[in-house]
């Protein structure tokens, strides 16, 4: 005959767990994160971009990231992020509940062990971001559809209604297609920064490079490299002098504005003209 006993819940009686050893075990699990994001093949900015998003909210939030609730995604993109970029606001809640499916995946258990919390994702159906173009995936021309498009567009530099901006717009986006410059980038450039004696091919000096986590610009030094010193020494030459007649004035722009200064001079082109002259040439010379 078998004997009755108590049934006792074992959750009441699981070893107490220090703030070092839960720290510990943070730290070792978004180790794994990042581990498991580079195994599924992602790129080593794309796992960082998603590592600076959390750890944003991270510090935001002051304590584990599976502590957080709906009620804390809530105030944290309602009110915090409320006049942020759209893209920022919704890559970050992307990273977030990335972060959380792969804690409900791979340390579900553990985590209710520890601290006797359920995790479960603070986005749900309510708060999640929606309509946003930014969340359209984008996928990168290749190798002939960028030469396609810069044959294209420098054959029309002999027609177009005005040479200078255009051949302005069309130098700057193949230096950034050549040596991977960013728009802010390449704005922020002046006739100095280019070190023509440095190196094989010389080299840019990018003074306002993006920096990270909020850290500033920082600078770095890029090789003309794939025919960048040829697409900038005739962009110099020949085009240049079309918007300013004095290279030697200390902080002329590369990239100079139609718009003129009181003294004479150029001011610095602004992103949106480069981006909209790109926008253009794309939609003519590569539409798909």
């Amino acid at each position: 005959m078998s004997a009755l006993a108590v049934v006792r819940d074992l959750r009441a009686y699981r070893e107490p767990v220090s703030a070092e050893e839960l720290e510990q075990f943070e730290t070792d699990v978004l180790a794994g994160f990042v581990l498991a994001r580079a195994s599924a093949g992602l790129t080593d900015g794309t796992i960082r971009g998603d590592v600076g998003h959390l750890e944003q909210v991270r510090t935001w939030f002051g304590r584990p990231l599976w502590e957080m609730e709906p009620a804390d995604a809530d105030a944290y993109f309602g009110r915090v992020l409320r006049g942020s970029p759209s893209g920022t606001r919704l890559a970050r809640s992307q990273a977030l509940s990335t972060y959380f499916l792969f804690l409900e995946l791979r340390h579900k258990v553990e985590i209710h062990r520890m601290t006797g919390r359920v995790v479960e994702c603070p986005i749900d159906e309510m708060n999640r971001l929606r309509g946003s173009k930014d969340a359209q995936l984008r996928i990168p021309p290749t190798v002939p559809e960028v030469d396609l498009l810069f044959a294209g567009w420098g054959g029309e530099l002999a027609s177009c209604r005005k040479f200078a901006p255009t051949a302005r717009n069309y130098t700057a986006a193949k230096l950034m297609s050549q040596v991977g410059l960013r728009v802010s980038e390449a704005c922020g450039l002046d006739l100095t920064d280019i070190k023509w004696n440095l190196g094989r091919f010389g080299k840019l000096h990018v003074r306002l490079g993006k920096g990270a986590r909020g850290s500033g610009p920082r600078e770095r030094m890029v090789p003309l490299i794939n025919g960048a010193d040829r697409t900038l020494r005739w962009f110099i030459e020949d085009v240049w002098g079309q918007f300013d007649d004095d290279h030697t004035r200390p902080g002329a722009p590369l990239f100079p504005s139609e718009r003129g200064c009181a003294d004479g001079s150029s001011h610095r082109v602004g992103d949106d003209a480069l981006r909209n002259g790109l926008a253009a040439a794309v939609e003519a010379h590569l539409p798909g």
